[in-house]
């Protein structure tokens, strides 16, 4: 099958371009490379030793974007492409509807007019809010909290209205947990713009000597040991969920909306033990205030992965850090790092 990426030089967009290249798949990854690196499309390319194609350019503009699908043809799309940082999404909530929500339409357009008909969508479980009960299943009311989740909630449903608009057409929304680790080669990871939003890799930071100590918002909390829990998924293992995805789009009508989780939650504390045994050392840490709007707890139910796509979780916490200590030793400045 012809895939086309969007935000394909992404953390997640990159894990996933390498999977569906190992899958057999020929792949073009369409990426502003506003968070992307052009890097690890050339990662990708080493490890799988094709050579890829990289577009660079805005999803919201339509000429751009027809182009490209003009040239590649593309049978189906993985849609990552858009901004995601929650705090940011509260500080510019236009922003974030204007390139997420509006990026979107502009692609469904595209793909309409090419009669390309088959969509993966990454969502997010930021669109279910707080929990009413625990673990999130699909039926689980919708109530995002911020405008990133709401951002991606108001695609889902632009995807199911498109989707049934034309029995041709399929669509699959992905809602992850939340997703670390990295490629076990070392040669692919996370590398953040700046301050880490996310726990993982800030921790990796800490143990690498970027930055001084981790700090644990609230120990008081009704879980274990008193920190936040969440359901934490290996970049790998929601990789392969993709491709799954693309073989289930060719047996389904209409949109769905599936978990990608591992159905267990992991602490605060739990994660940095784990850590400490993936480097080596001890990683410095203070208790500070809980963050307003944070839950205790947070983990999904997946067993609609594993009926609708045959997709269950392989690598567990001890991986996660392993993988991700690979990728931040070997690569301490992130792509910038030059030795491959």
């Amino acid at each position: 099958m012809k895939v086309l990426i969007t935000g394909g030089a992404g953390y997640i967009g990159s894990h996933t371009l390498l999977e569906v290249i190992k899958a057999g798949h020929k792949a073009v990854v369409v990426d502003s490379l506003v968070n992307g690196h052009a890097e690890a499309i050339k990662r990708v390319s080493k490890l799988t030793g094709t050579d890829i194609q990289l577009a660079v350019g805005d999803i919201r503009e339509k000429s751009f974007l027809d182009s490209v699908f003009t040239e590649f043809v593309p049978e189906a799309v993985i849609h990552f492409a858009g901004l995601k940082a929650v705090g940011e999404s509260v500080e510019n909530p236009l922003a974030y509807y204007d390139v997420n929500v509006s990026g979107s339409r502009v692609l469904l357009e595209v793909m309409q007019s090419h009669c390309c008909n088959k969509i993966v969508f990454s969502s997010s479980a930021t669109v279910y809010g707080e929990p009413q009960y625990l673990p999130y299943d699909e039926n689980h009311p919708v109530a995002p909290v911020n405008p990133y989740g709401r951002t991606k909630l108001v695609v889902e449903q632009m995807l199911a209205d498109w989707s049934v608009a034309a029995p041709e057409r399929s669509a699959l929304s992905l809602r992850y947990f939340n997703p670390v680790g990295a490629h076990p080669s070392g040669l692919m990871g996370e590398d953040p713009l700046g301050r880490p939003n996310n726990l993982m890799p800030f921790i990796a930071q800490v143990a690498i000597g970027t930055r001084s100590e981790l700090q644990i918002f609230g120990d008081d909390y009704d879980t274990r040991d008193g920190t936040g829990e969440r359901d934490y998924l290996h970049v790998v293992d929601l990789a392969e969920a993709h491709v799954l995805s693309l073989a289930a789009l060719e047996n389904q009508a209409g949109h769905d909306i599936i978990n990608i989780g591992t159905g267990r939650g992991v602490t605060v504390k739990e994660m940095i033990k784990a850590f400490e045994i993936a480097c080596g050392h001890f990683i410095d840490t203070s208790i500070v205030a809980r963050r307003a709007g944070d839950l205790p707890s947070f983990y999904a139910n997946s067993e609609r992965a594993q009926s609708r796509l045959s997709w269950t979780a392989k690598l567990g916490l001890a991986e996660m850090c392993r993988d991700t200590w690979t990728w931040q030793s070997q690569n301490p400045d992130g792509y910038k790092t030059s030795e491959f």
